[in-house]
């Protein structure tokens, strides 16, 4: 008896926490380069030697879907959309690189490029600084050029080259704040290959109706678990009855 209860009350507990990971992906079906995580079930033996046949059932994350998301054009001249496989370097607090594909970028008040999320933008040689009063365009290899605004606007002035890598996607990990890094830490190498799109952003790559199917889906398989959670109950309440009869 207590084998079905392992089974049914750990399905149970996991596909909560899948229903939240589907709903957070849900969430983010409006952000930019966000993309869906992934999740699957697996049987996993009890471990001790007095339940060698019990299993319980766990969630495991089988990683992200790497899927790109529909470009989506906006004009705006700090707006970029990587192109295919590749990402966007940002720098942390703690100076270790992230990844993104949000290419939604502004400068903060100290002129540094940075994503909406406040991370700065890292280039060849660091952080990319804007200087005021400038217009700045940002061509297909990550180069950041400002021409002055005004009645005489001056020659072109290459203020860097945005860092672009691709590494692997299994070599991958996402952080709790969305953004990615390398698994076994330190820094990808810049791609020359990587190629950005200017004037727009790369949309989520969160299915809406799958997503909305896997909600309902999990809602019913909850409720399943339940039931056998009941019949697990009733079937002992009724087993104690007959051995209180023939004790």
């Amino acid at each position: 008896m207590d084998r079905l209860i392992y089974t049914a009350m750990t399905g149970a507990k996991h596909i909560l926490e899948k229903q939240a990971n589907t709903s957070h992906n849900l969430a983010n079906v409006n952000t930019s380069g966000f993309r869906a995580q992934i999740d699957s079930f697996r049987a996993v033996p009890v471990q001790g030697a007095p339940l060698p046949t019990r299993a319980f059932v766990v969630d495991s994350t089988v990683g992200t879907d790497f899927r790109p998301g529909a470009i989506q054009q906006t004009g705006r001249d700090l707006d970029v959309a990587v192109q295919g496989s590749g990402w966007i370097a940002v720098q942390m607090e703690d100076g270790t690189e992230a990844y993104t594909r949000n290419g939604s970028l502004e400068t903060n008040e100290n002129g540094l490029l940075q994503t909406q999320g406040g991370k700065a933008v890292l280039g060849d040689g660091g952080p990319i600084a804007i200087p005021p009063d400038v217009t700045v365009t940002i061509g297909g290899d990550g180069t950041v050029t400002a021409m002055e605004t005004g009645f005489k606007p001056g020659a072109p002035n290459v203020l860097g080259r945005i860092k672009l890598v691709n590494p692997p996607e299994a070599d991958l990990v996402r952080g709790d704040d969305g953004l990615f890094r390398l698994r076994e830490g330190g820094d990808a190498p810049a791609d020359a290959n990587v190629r950005l799109v200017a004037g727009a952003v790369e949309g989520s790559n969160v299915n809406v109706v799958d997503a909305m199917v896997d909600m309902i889906d999990l809602a019913r398989q909850f409720e399943m678990h339940m039931s056998v959670l009941k019949n697990a109950e009733s079937n002992e309440a009724k087993a104690s009855q007959i051995l209180s009869l023939t004790a």
